[in-house]
């Protein structure tokens, strides 16, 4: 699954890939819900490959977290 999170002043998004399906994506959802609502002061995220990624939460713009079984298709195939 793959989550984007906007950065205030900052040109580039960051994106994470994390592994997990619906209660993976409803532990990320109350993360971020956590952290915008002055919970936490950061947002941590761990990745596929076990790094952890945070972001200060006052610096959060926005986050869209995808499906947790989509597929990227390249090129004109269906």
């Amino acid at each position: 699954m793959e989550i984007r999170i906007g950065v205030t002043q900052a040109l580039r998004e960051i994106v994470v890939e994390v592994d997990g399906g619906d209660k993976e994506r409803a532990k990320i959802k109350a993360s971020v819900e956590a952290a915008l609502s002055g919970a936490t002061d950061t947002l941590w995220l761990v990745d596929k490959k076990g790094r952890e990624v945070g972001v200060a939460s006052a610096k959060v713009a926005y986050v869209e977290i995808g499906s947790a079984d989509s597929d990227r298709k390249i090129g004109f195939g269906d």
